[in-house]
């Protein structure tokens, strides 16, 4: 039988999968952009940042965000800089005609990859709710990390599956809307999105 410990923190960890967000916002942009497929990779990238933050937290590195304000300033006006980046070029393409995809859109396959893991770990916010969410629910006397990333697992299985539907039902949308014209103000509303969660991460305090 499941921990009731561990059973509640699977809980929190599926609300906060299905919070609207920056990730979320991210595989909207690359479904409109680039298809369903692409947006999965994408999605592995995210889940793959989980990963890293559950790592950092086991191991106290994600202490130096929670308690240094010059770290934290510096991780999330990163994190800000590459949103608003991200939600700029949605915007510009967005201007642009979408021709079929060719030998060099194919080759830039792996980008979404690193899209998505790089959205996810230059989040400041998520590495210190992992610091401050996962102590709750982890056995001090057991193995720290190794419980860390069996969250972390649980939560990337989580995320996988609820982004990899969102994708769906979006490039199904993406494909109706295309038909009348509707597809480039989405991409448009997408890159607001994106550049609206980097200014708000730009002024975030801890």
């Amino acid at each position: 039988m499941i921990e009731p410990r561990i059973l509640a923190g699977l809980a929190v960890l599926a609300l906060l999968t299905i919070s609207p967000g920056a990730d979320m916002a991210l595989v909207a942009k690359i479904t409109l952009e680039r298809g369903r497929r692409a947006a999965l990779v994408a999605t592995l990238g995210i889940c793959s940042g989980l990963l890293v933050h559950a790592t950092a937290s086991a191991l106290g590195l994600s202490v130096i965000l929670a308690t240094s304000a010059d770290a934290f300033t510096i991780v999330k006006l990163a994190g800000a800089v590459y949103l608003a980046y991200l939600g700029v070029r949605s915007l510009r393409n967005s201007f642009r005609p979408h021709p079929a995809p060719d030998a060099a859109l194919r080759r830039r396959a792996a980008t979404p990859f690193f899209q998505g893991l790089l959205n996810n770990v230059l989040n400041p916010k998520v590495a210190i709710f992992y610091l401050t969410f996962l102590p709750q629910f982890i056995d001090p006397a057991g193995n720290v990390l190794g419980q860390s990333l069996l969250f972390a697992l649980a939560h990337a299985a989580m995320g996988i599956a609820w982004l990899a539907a969102y994708a769906y039902v979006l490039a199904r949308l993406s494909a109706f809307f295309a038909q009348h014209g509707v597809r480039a103000w989405l991409e448009r509303v997408t890159g607001a999105v994106l550049v609206a969660l980097g200014l708000r991460l730009a002024f975030e305090r801890r």
